[in-house]
């Protein structure tokens, strides 16, 4: 029973790796809730208050009406949705655990499981929290209609790849310097809040305007979401590639980031750091 079980072959070693990710993964649904329901339940909530939040915001200051002609649910949710994808992707694998953790030093689990599996679980919980959401929407009070739902599932997908990746570069500072790295981290999530540009429709901007947000590969992302979700709608003042490439190279500076810090990070870092 002590003796380690060897893999015979690549796909059986394959196999151990993904059934390590599927159950890692379930077990962060699980933490922070005796019962993964009641985790994914609190993401749904969570999600509801700030389409909720924003909806009443625009309604206190006057808008009533979507700035794209269409629903102006679906105009918040084209927003939110990215925007909370992207972030719970950054804190998700940004805390994932580290190669000094206790389960770390039991084979055949390594840092790439649980990063892998932090990610899907961020992924999971949005994932479920926008459909419940947008199928409530659409049974309860009017039906939902998206032109493009592939289009807007992509950038669903790329805003929570692209989070995943920021996230990495934010786990590879974490051991060098935790207070800096969980400040940097808290920081980007607040700031996009604003910096997302969610609330903003790109094609009416100015151009002093555009300039604070289009260094920002989410709001690239959320106006070409809009772009596909809504017929009457071009984007005009964003691109798709700008937010591929931010991806790409985060996720190349964050394999390295990652690499270096965990052939250098030892057990003895506890008492240091």
């Amino acid at each position: 029973m002590f003796v380690q079980r060897q893999n015979a072959n690549m796909a059986q070693a394959a196999f151990t790796t993904l059934a390590l990710i599927y159950h890692q993964t379930v077990h962060n649904l699980r933490v922070g809730q005796r019962n993964a329901m009641l985790g994914i339940v609190m993401s749904i909530v969570r999600s509801a208050v700030f389409v909720l939040g924003f909806y009443l915001m625009y309604y206190i200051v006057g808008v009533r009406h979507s700035p794209i002609k269409g629903d102006f649910i679906v105009f918040i949710m084209t927003g939110i949705f990215m925007y909370m994808t992207h972030t719970q992707a950054v804190g998700a694998v940004s805390g994932s655990a580290r190669s000094t953790n206790a389960m770390m030093l039991h084979a055949p689990m390594n840092t790439a499981i649980s990063i892998t599996s932090a990610a899907l679980a961020s992924l999971y919980r949005q994932t479920f929290a926008s459909f419940v959401i947008l199928f409530g929407y659409n049974l309860l009070i009017e039906p939902v209609h998206i032109e493009n739902l592939r289009g807007c599932f992509a950038m669903f997908i790329l805003a929570w790849f692209s989070g995943c990746c920021l996230g990495l570069i934010f786990l590879a500072i974490r051991p060098w310097q935790p207070h800096v790295a969980s400040v940097l981290t808290q920081i980007y999530m607040r700031a996009n809040m604003v910096a997302s540009g969610k609330m903003f429709v790109a094609n009416t901007m100015p151009t002093f305007m555009l300039s604070v947000f289009d260094w920002n590969p989410l709001f690239h992302i959320i106006d070409q979401t809009r772009g596909f979700a809504f017929i009457n709608y071009t984007p005009q003042n964003s691109n798709l590639e700008y937010p591929l490439r931010v991806t790409v190279v985060l996720l190349m500076i964050g394999l390295m980031a990652e690499f270096v810090t965990r052939r250098h990070e030892s057990i003895s870092w506890k008492t240091r750091l």
